[in-house]
């Protein structure tokens, strides 16, 4: 029996009691759950890996909302964070988004506004959850491939041929084809190409400059 998929949740971290019941109320009407806290430090006390996104206040007593994210990345936290602006946070704002947040809106913002900010983020988050389940994936059958294997397949991905690598590695080319077929097959890659990303993916090589 399939578990029922459990509505995201929202952290909202303000210290405008007034506001986190709207953002509760709000967010509650379109189908999502919301955990509210009044400062930075309940919110890191709650186990910040539980929820999906978090909307976050700039300015508050005891840890700042800059703060409460330099700490969050630190734990390697990967919810989106969206942090709610007053006038003149725009600095502030500028400086959380080159720390990683996922966007801004300032207050006072509509409500549809925020809806659709809290729903990019939700979807954001899940294409990064699933590419990382996927990289995952990958890492465990990279993993699993025999030494000599992995090491042809990162050459072929480096653009070494085949008579390259033989002799690189004091074997036969039609070894470095065997091993260069079954690795690929066992990575789903089914042509060079897919080869090269997978490997740039997993660091294995260093991607092309723009």
């Amino acid at each position: 029996m399939t578990e029922p998929t459990r509505a995201p949740c929202i952290a909202v971290v303000d210290d405008d009691e007034a506001l986190r019941d709207s953002l509760a109320w709000l967010l509650d009407s379109v189908g999502l759950t919301t955990l509210a806290f009044a400062d930075g430090e309940a919110f890191l006390a709650a186990a910040p890996e539980s929820f999906d996104a978090v909307l976050l206040d700039v300015r508050m007593p005891g840890l700042s909302g800059l703060q409460v994210q330099q700490r969050l990345n630190e734990r390697g936290d990967t919810a989106p964070v969206i942090f709610m602006t007053g006038h003149g946070d725009v600095p502030m704002a500028v400086a959380a988004l080159k720390s990683g947040a996922f966007d801004f809106i300032e207050k006072p913002f509509n409500h549809q506004q925020l809806i659709d900010a809290v729903q990019q983020a939700l979807a954001e988050h899940q294409r990064l959850r699933s590419l990382r389940q996927r990289l995952d994936a990958l890492q465990q059958r990279f993993d699993a491939l025999r030494p000599k294997e992995r090491q042809i397949l990162v050459h072929v991905a480096e653009g070494m041929t085949s008579r390259e690598i033989a002799e690189h590695l004091d074997v036969s080319a039609k070894t470095v084809e065997v091993y260069r077929l079954r690795g690929m097959k066992a990575l789903g890659a089914g042509n060079l190409a897919e080869l090269v990303r997978i490997c740039v993916a997993l660091g294995l090589v260093e991607p092309l400059p723009e």
